[in-house]
């Protein structure tokens, strides 16, 4: 197989190879085994990557195809290569964005300095679906709300990496990032040997320190459960995962209970033991039904109460969504510039505002040119590529919009990069983009990397695995 092989084609950013069709620095030495590898030989390392999958039983869940059954994890083995100086300045990036917007939700259920400033409009605030009134006043750890996020990133045509949205209320993905390295390393083992790449193994260390770093005043070694809404989860896999490398226990709302002394237990064969804190990955609204929606029956009634009264913390808080949205998103780079007194390090997308006038005039007049989206969906669910919809679709989308402004975005369509892919035997080019996942706590990390998605229907740049797309390992390799 030659490098020829191996390059992607069309007007976007080649992860691996220069618009000269030279290697990356970064990227050569695996330029360099790929070309040494037989068509052949490489698909067999594909199946071999897929049969460890099948057989370590990672897995994920899609409902939308309405039997909501487990399938195995997609992943392709040719991974995407970052050189580590262009990293250092991702990592920086994006301690400083969870920074501000930490600050910016911690504001907002206390003096809402920022809104009074005129910097973040009120009627924003007034219509936001995740701001929660019952979180008004409390105070968090170190004033983090979003312990564990994750942003993604997509690179555009130019080569620029863009943030693209924020996950801040339950990001999931982090246990593929894991389980996507040690299946790479038995399929390039002689590369991990020859080369530095960054390892991403220490994250659960690190999300276990930053968790017990939440215990209430006193408490040195913690009791952790992972809240998880069951087993019929899509991320089940992940909440199982993470419990077991943190030696954590895994519960659901019925097995914990909140006493007259509002604290937080656990029902165990010995009889009620303290939990300390929740690392829960269920949403806001079923998470306690006493606070929220009464019928939920995943959460913890009277969990809320056992929070405010500082008996147990919970990550990610309650109400950190408040800034998990489509719409503030736009605002972040001007709540990094309040907070922080600096430019962002990493560019939003630029994003029109539908809730403005002159702005939605603009995007129904070009909505043809533009990605849509929905305020608080996730998964690519709701989302419009403008030149790829009918007519009917368009013209759907701008009474959705009229209907109500503030619920949409619009944005540029950016030509993603892409990495070269094995699809249906052959390598062809697939856009991706990244989801790196930070913990904001006493301290702050970022993994190396983190878990790169990659759109495995031919033009597609949708790249969520419940619409298709699958995930390759990220190797963020140090210069020559």
């Amino acid at each position: 197989m030659t490098v020829a092989h191996v390059r992607t084609q069309g007007a976007t950013w080649d992860e691996l190879l220069t618009p000269e069709g030279t290697p990356r620095p970064a990227a050569r030495q695996l330029l360099d085994q790929l070309a040494a590898l037989e068509h052949s030989e490489l698909q067999e390392r594909q199946t071999l990557a897929e049969l460890d999958i099948l057989t370590m039983g990672i897995t994920f869940t899609v409902y939308s195809d309405g039997r909501g059954i487990d399938r195995a994890w997609p992943f392709d083995i040719i991974p995407r290569v970052i050189a580590a100086s262009e990293w250092r300045r991702v990592e920086a990036g994006l301690v400083q964005r969870l920074r501000a917007i930490n600050m910016f939700v911690d504001d907002l259920y206390h003096d809402q300095r920022i809104v009074a400033d005129g910097v973040f409009p009120a009627e924003l605030l007034e219509r936001s679906k995740n701001f929660r009134p019952e979180c008004v006043g409390a105070s968090p750890a170190h004033g983090v709300w979003a312990h564990i996020s994750g942003s993604d990133l997509v690179r555009d045509a130019s080569g620029t990496m863009y943030v693209l949205e924020d996950n801040l209320r339950v990001p999931s993905g982090v246990s593929y990032v894991l389980e996507n390295r040690a299946i790479s390393k038995r399929v390039f083992a002689d590369l991990f040997a020859k080369q530095s790449i960054m390892p991403v193994d220490s994250y659960t260390d690190e999300l276990n320190r930053m968790l017990v770093s939440l215990a209430p005043d006193g408490i040195a070694n913690p009791t952790i459960a992972v809240l998880t809404p069951g087993i019929y989860n899509s991320a089940y896999f992940e909440h199982s995962f993470l419990a077991q490398r943190m030696g954590a226990v895994l519960v659901e709302g019925a097995d914990l209970v909140v006493a007259d002394d509002e604290c937080l237990y656990m029902r165990t064969i010995g009889g009620l033991e303290r939990v300390h804190v929740v690392y829960r990955r269920i949403d806001d609204e079923f998470l306690d039904p006493e606070a929220f929606r009464p019928d939920s029956m995943l959460g913890v009634p009277g969990l809320m109460r056992a929070w405010r009264a500082g008996n147990v913390a919970i990550a990610n808080a309650p109400g950190a969504g408040v800034a998990d949205d489509k719409v503030v998103y736009a605002w972040v780079p001007d709540i990094i510039r309040y907070y922080l007194g600096e430019e962002p390090l990493i560019p939003n997308v630029p994003t029109y505002r539908c809730l403005y006038d002159d702005e939605r005039r603009f995007v129904i007049e070009h909505i043809d040119e533009l990605v849509v989206k929905p305020a608080n969906e996730s998964g690519g669910y709701g989302l419009l590529i403008g030149d790829r919809a009918t007519r009917s679709e368009l013209d759907a989308h701008i009474a959705l919009i009229e209907a109500d402004p503030r619920n949409w975005v619009a944005q540029p369509i950016l030509s993603l990069s892409t990495v070269p892919t094995l699809c249906d035997g052959e390598i062809e080019p697939r856009h991706v983009d990244l989801r790196p996942f930070i913990l904001s706590g006493r301290h702050s990390y970022v993994t190396a990397g983190g878990l790169t998605r990659v759109a495995l229907r031919k033009g597609s740049l949708v790249v969520n695995s419940s619409q298709g797309g699958g995930s390759k390992d990220t190797w963020i390799v140090e210069d020559e």
